[in-house]
């Protein structure tokens, strides 16, 4: 999987896997995991950019609502 066909969040650590994976063979050259480097970079500036622009649908903001408030009320009475 090259840079060019990363579309999503999955495709980019899929990628970061692929990339770890390559920089730890015991073959890697120093120039080729400086060119790995650097496509991980633009990787992760790629993923923050998906995160940052990422939107709930109404339904998952309801969940994510509904669990953050269990979680809370669960982490409450244990406190007590």
């Amino acid at each position: 999987m090259s840079e060019t066909t990363v579309h999503t969040f999955d495709d980019v650590m899929a990628r970061m896997d692929d990339i770890v994976a390559a920089v730890r063979a015991k073959d890697a050259s120093l120039e080729h995991s400086l060119d790995l480097f650097d496509e991980a970079i633009a990787l992760g500036s790629k993923a923050v950019e998906m995160v940052d622009t990422f939107e709930l649908s109404d339904r998952e903001a309801a969940q994510l609502e509904e669990t953050s408030a269990k979680d809370d009320s669960h982490s409450e009475s244990t406190i007590e």
